[in-house]
């Protein structure tokens, strides 16, 4: 259920198909977030904003929690500027070639909290 609400937030900041959060002043920012790769995050995968336990570091890795297990966060997922909505967010997207099952490949990007 609280993923689902989550899920629900997530949508409506980065996703805005009616237009009504278009004079949100982050809503630049939200759309020019690009992973290491140069792959769009809003654009292809929906943002979900984590609360300060489910993200960690641990072994100097990034971690984050989905679907109730800790996943490590790929190097060039990491967003390193700076956090402007100042929760911690992960994009996940469903990818191509039967690779769904794999938490690892579903994380397109990820921002820390302003926290770190």
């Amino acid at each position: 259920m609280r993923f689902a609400l989550l899920l629900a937030a997530a949508v409506i900041l980065v996703r805005d198909p009616t237009g009504k959060w278009a004079d949100d002043p982050l809503q630049p920012w939200f759309q020019s977030l690009q992973n290491n790769l140069g792959r769009n995050c809003c654009a292809e995968a929906d943002g979900h904003p984590l609360d300060e336990g489910e993200w960690d570091i641990k072994d100097n890795k990034y971690r984050v929690l989905i679907e109730g297990k800790w996943t490590v966060v790929p190097d060039h997922a990491v967003i390193s500027g700076p956090n402007k909505f100042g929760k911690a967010i992960v994009w996940l997207f469903d990818p191509p070639w039967g690779e769904e099952d794999d938490p690892f490949a579903r994380i397109r990007c990820f921002i820390p909290g302003s926290g770190v």
